[in-house]
């Protein structure tokens, strides 16, 4: 049982960061940041989870079944993240790609201390049935300050792991892959890497949220693993019967200028090669989405919706279903998981193309991460423009990629890749 307090927040935006100072006395520590974009699907502000109870850390095998044990025994919130590697849980798969961060496939953890912030009503639910612990900590954390003292980092050098003329070469393949009718699209992706970097993380993430404002940020912590996130995508979201997924593919730069800007923006609604990209991934969803809902309850609400971010222009779909009652939440995962805007379609043969072709186990990037409510229901973001950092290993990851189709231009793509990257390399300049 949790007990629940509720308290009335007269500046949320400073609670946030006096919120997440304080989360950093703690080995687990999830921090769900909105940046205050709300439409129909938006529940909370903010959330942070911090101090496990109980934890479920394993590699890929059986980690579906394992998190739905977890999750039935539990019947609680629980915060973490589905790697990209369970794919070799959900088809026969398998990588032999460089890993230099070494983070488990699946990590969970059912938080002792939890806040969930919309507006200005906080509520929080610790596992404890102290009054005065509550109170305590909500006196620290109104009494800290938010000056983050930037610290001098050791110099960072980071490196491609495939350069240029790799990358145009190995596009090159993709495409021969399409006109051999093995794939239609496929997302494939580059690792940008650092080795004895030492980083302050939160700092980083302080930076990379103030200059992305995404809607699915995340600030992860799991002892001397981190995730800095800034993910403009939602993967998938379950309230009550009703699954959302809202996959993003379609990218185009932000100008300055404002003519130029919309322009832009035009540009991308347009663009029958984004657009096509958007159309196979949504297709591909609903099909997913299919195998677990109620008959005909699959519908897609929107379709190649463009919405501007501080970076970026994006272009979204909404897919929305039923969940047919004989089906858990933890399957709908298992059957859409890894999500389409991240291998391609058709699904299996893309990410065997996409493992041959790439140099790096994507790990925790492409992934997935959230929390379940004590009810059943989640909600989790797709984990892009993120650093990555294993502390004890000095190792710093971030990844970037785009969708090849039949209409791509191998150059144009890099240039895709390259702007998906500025916000990561402007915070670790």
């Amino acid at each position: 049982m949790r007990t629940v307090t509720s308290k009335y927040i007269s500046h949320p935006q400073q609670f946030k960061q006096q919120l997440l100072t304080w989360s950093q006395e703690f080995r687990e520590v999830v921090y769900l940041e909105s940046n205050n974009h709300h439409n129909a699907y938006s529940h909370y502000d903010c959330v942070l989870a911090v101090d496990a109870f109980t934890s479920l850390k394993t590699d890929y095998f059986n980690a579906f079944e394992d998190l739905k044990q977890y999750q039935q025994t539990t019947q609680d919130w629980l915060f973490g993240y589905l790697s990209y590697e369970l794919k070799n849980d959900v088809e026969v798969l398998y990588s032999a790609n460089h890993d230099g961060l070494e983070f488990p496939d699946l990590y969970f953890f059912q938080p002792k201390k939890l806040f969930l912030l919309k507006g200005n009503a906080l509520e929080i639910r610790y596992l404890t049935m102290c009054d005065e612990e509550v109170e305590s900590d909500f006196t620290a954390i109104q009494l800290l300050s938010y000056n983050l003292k930037l610290t001098t980092d050791s110099r960072i050098d980071i490196h491609q792991r495939i350069s240029k003329e790799k990358y145009l070469e190995k596009i090159k393949t993709m495409l021969e892959n399409i006109h051999l009718g093995a794939i239609y699209e496929a997302n494939f992706c580059m690792e940008f890497y650092a080795e004895n970097a030492t980083i302050h993380p939160l700092e980083k993430f302080v930076k990379l949220n103030e200059i992305s404002e995404a809607p699915f940020s995340v600030y992860f912590k799991n002892n001397l693993h981190y995730l800095l996130c800034a993910s403009p995508e939602r993967y998938l979201k379950k309230v009550g019967e009703q699954i959302i997924s809202q996959p993003i593919k379609g990218t185009s730069r932000r100008f300055a200028n404002l003519k130029a800007d919309e322009e832009s923006k035009i540009k991308l609604e347009t663009d029958p090669k984004e657009r096509s990209e958007n159309i196979m991934i949504t297709d591909l969803v609903r099909n997913d989405l299919s195998r677990t809902a109620q008959k005909g309850s699959v519908q897609v609400t929107e379709l190649c919706g463009v919405y501007s971010f501080l970076q970026v222009h994006q272009m979204i779909s909404t897919i929305t279903s039923n969940l047919d009652n004989q089906h858990t939440g933890v399957e709908v995962l298992r059957t859409t998981f890894p999500m389409g805007s991240m291998t391609g379609a058709p699904k299996i043969s893309a990410m065997k193309i996409i493992e041959n072709l790439e140099a790096t186990k994507r790990g925790l990037y492409s992934g997935a991460v959230g929390y379940f409510t004590p009810e059943g229901d989640f909600d989790f973001n797709v984990v892009i423009r993120s650093i990555l950092y294993n502390q004890e290993k000095k190792y710093l990851s971030f990844s970037v990629g785009s969708a090849i189709t039949s209409l791509s231009e191998p150059e144009k793509e890099y240039e895709e890749c390259m702007l998906k990257a500025k916000a990561m390399f402007e915070v670790l300049s």
